[in-house]
């Protein structure tokens, strides 16, 4: 049987009892963001905190695009009942078969 030599611990390598699998892998992003791997987040203190910031982003870009169909759906109603029409017929042939 042959030894390993124990090297110093860190005080990331010590898990506590209470310690549950998100908090852990919060801890290992954390890490990972400090280190300067992956996407640069600036300011930012937790991975969470990424996520709703990228959260809060796609929302401004969707709410965007929703404002602008609904202009183009006011200027053109005609249009817009045509392909909504056709899709639909579309859809149906699909789930026909």
């Amino acid at each position: 049987m042959t030894n390993t030599p124990i090297g110093a611990t860190s005080p990331d390598d010590i898990v506590l009892e209470d310690d549950d699998l998100t908090q852990r892998l919060d801890r290992q992003a954390d890490a990972i963001l400090a280190q300067g791997e992956g996407r640069s987040f600036g300011k930012t203190t937790s991975v969470r905190q990424a996520v709703r910031e990228d959260a809060g982003l796609v929302r401004e870009k969707i709410s965007g695009r929703v404002h602008r169909v609904q202009e183009d759906i006011q200027d053109n109603p005609m249009k817009a009942t045509l392909y909504a029409l056709g899709i639909g017929v579309i859809i149906g042939m699909i789930l026909r078969r």
